[in-house]
């Protein structure tokens, strides 16, 4: 068999409160997936069912060292999956509020890239 991409899709997830690393990921995956219909999955590769298609996710964030990537994977409904976590996104000063638990002004910007593979 040989493996073949079927689609890249891209997103972009914020956490303006929290400054979790992980919340900002997820939202970039769950973002990247949001407006896709995968048929061709079974009408061009065939596959029987989501779980045999491969699912590789690039995110890059600030603090990656803190993503808790099973989270960041339970986004995706199917599939089997892998996470490749980076230092990237962005750091942007934002404004601090007690009452949303805010451990500084820091709001964390995440970029991801979800790529689809079939083998056919």
């Amino acid at each position: 068999m040989a493996r073949k991409r079927l689609i890249i899709e891209m997103g972009m997830g914020v956490d303006q409160h929290g400054q979790e690393p992980t919340v900002a990921a997820a939202r970039a995956v769950r973002n990247a997936i949001a407006h896709n219909a995968l048929p061709g999955v079974w009408e061009v590769a065939g596959l029987t069912h989501p779980n045999d298609m491969i699912v590789e996710v690039q995110v890059g964030v600030p603090y990656p060292d803190q993503v808790r990537q099973e989270e960041v994977l339970a986004v995706l409904p199917f599939g089997h999956k892998s996470l490749t976590v980076e230092l990237g996104g962005m750091v942007v000063q934002g404004r601090a509020i007690a009452e949303l638990e805010d451990k500084n002004d820091e709001m964390l910007i995440a970029v991801a890239s979800v790529t689809v593979w079939v083998d056919i």
